[in-house]
């Protein structure tokens, strides 16, 4: 499964960047080769609208089967359920223990935007 979490920083030590369109770095893992890279956002970081949604694009672009983060709007969740990406919210701590918490199950699973855009 291929997966991203949002991250202040280009490592699997980095703090989970809370913010889904508005993060510092896209973090990819690959659960099953163990494969990592960090791709910076600071295009969407800086957006002054639809920082969310070109996120989202990117995820889909990556080939990403699941976003781990913190909090996601309304635009952003709608983009990624448009392409069946599964939305994990909650995530805290760093990179690799969101990635930890996902893996134990104790991410739950988005149903809706859990905040207002422009974050």
């Amino acid at each position: 499964m291929k997966l991203v979490v949002t991250s202040q920083g280009p490592s699997m030590q980095s703090a989970v960047d809370p913010r889904f369109g508005r993060a510092a770095f896209l973090a990819v893992i690959d659960t099953d080769t163990g494969a990592f890279s960090a791709l910076g956002n600071s295009v969407n970081a800086n957006a002054a609208q639809g920082a969310g949604i070109q996120a989202g694009k990117r995820v889909v672009e990556l080939g990403c089967d699941a976003l781990l983060t913190g909090h996601i709007g309304p635009k952003a969740f709608a983009t990624l359920k448009a392409d069946q990406v599964a939305i994990y919210t909650g995530a805290a701590g760093t990179v690799a223990e969101a990635v930890e918490q996902f893996k134990a199950g104790k991410l739950k699973a988005a149903e809706s935007a859990d905040i207002e855009g422009h974050w």
